[in-house]
């Protein structure tokens, strides 16, 4: 079966048109093979109105004219395959005079994609992350400390907002297939030339440590790295029902939207779900997660578990606070304790 064929197939078998066709979706594509051969497939699958399907392109500004010339190629493409193209560029903040780093680039990507789906009614935005991607965040991750959530790497689907769903078609296909595919096409894409650096973290696990694994340890690490992500998956899944319990048991309803927990029954064998309960509510409220770390989550939950003062007073990054008393804590940030209007 030619490439074209071998790769659409299972595009379709990850992402049936049935779920899409119907409804808007919006593309992320960056120039690169990835993103160009997800926009090629599922223009070529598409079933119904291509109107519903949008080509977004976020402009990072960190490789001056690159950058630029990556921009001109995919609008030019969305034109070749008759669809809109939508560009956003990275807009400093007050006080800033040089391009974002990885992370704040990251993050304002997915906002730009956020509020271009929003603006559009997209029920999806669909992103060429691959398994290559997903064994490389994984051991990503390992390297730099993680837990059973993040052994589980990228999510197949995860929430947007109320309307759209963040979508990863190839999620499941290796770089090598992208390739073959773009080759029988004859389809042009763009090399990012920041992904050779081995300043990056990324790039050295990518460029150098994975190769290595794959020679010296086993040639199948990246399908072992994804089986472990599936059962950290299904894992998680088991541990997030038991927290809800935990949570339907200890947190108070407060009519002001406070998070207030009820302490008093807890025991050392609860501290691993309390910790992963106060996670999920610093999720829920934005609040700063990487500044927190696994030894102060830990020294919070023993804190809360074996406390022996009648009150206390916890000072979390991001200016959020925890206030002990009576067996319970109540959590709060700057924004709860502003007065009502």
């Amino acid at each position: 079966m030619p490439p074209r064929h071998l790769f659409e197939t299972a595009v379709n078998r990850n992402w049936s048109p049935a779920d899409w066709s119907d409804v808007t979706v919006l593309v992320a594509v960056s120039g690169g093979p990835d993103s160009v051969a997800l926009l090629r497939a599922l223009a070529h699958l598409h079933r119904g109105n291509l109107e519903n399907l949008v080509v977004a392109h976020f402009n990072h500004q960190l490789r001056a004219q690159e950058a630029d010339d990556d921009e001109d190629f995919v609008c030019s493409l969305a034109a070749q395959l008759g669809l809109a193209c939508h560009t956003g560029r990275w807009q400093p903040l007050p006080g800033e005079t040089h391009s974002p780093g990885e992370a704040a680039a990251r993050e304002q990507r997915y906002q730009f994609l956020t509020s271009l789906a929003n603006q559009l009614g997209a029920r999806y935005v669909a992103t060429g992350h691959t398994a290559d991607d997903q064994a490389e965040t994984i051991l990503h991750r390992v390297i730099r400390g993680t837990g059973i959530g993040g052994l589980a790497g990228m999510p197949r689907s995860r929430r947007l907002s109320q309307l759209t769903t963040l979508i990863r078609p190839l999620r499941e296909l290796r770089r090598q297939q992208i390739r073959e595919y773009l080759e029988y096409l004859q389809q042009p894409f763009r090399n990012d030339s920041s992904n050779t650096q081995r300043t990056f973290t990324r790039n050295r696990i990518r460029l150098d440590l994975l190769p290595q694994l794959e020679r010296n340890f086993n040639p199948r690490v990246q399908e072992a790295l994804c089986r472990l992500a599936q059962l950290a998956t299904q894992t998680q899944a088991i541990i997030d029902r038991q927290v809800a319990v935990l949570r339907k048991a200890i947190q108070q309803h407060r009519d002001d939207g406070l998070i207030v927990l009820d302490c008093k029954q807890l025991g050392t064998d609860d501290a691993f779900l309390l910790q992963e309960l106060l996670i999920q509510i610093w999720k829920e409220r934005g609040w700063p997660l990487r500044e927190m770390g696994l030894e102060r989550w830990e020294s919070l939950t023993h804190s809360l578990i074996t406390v022996s003062e009648t009150s206390k007073r916890f000072e979390f990054p991001g200016q959020i606070r925890g206030d002990y008393a009576n067996g319970c804590l109540q959590l709060s940030a700057p924004q709860d304790d502003a007065p009502a209007h």
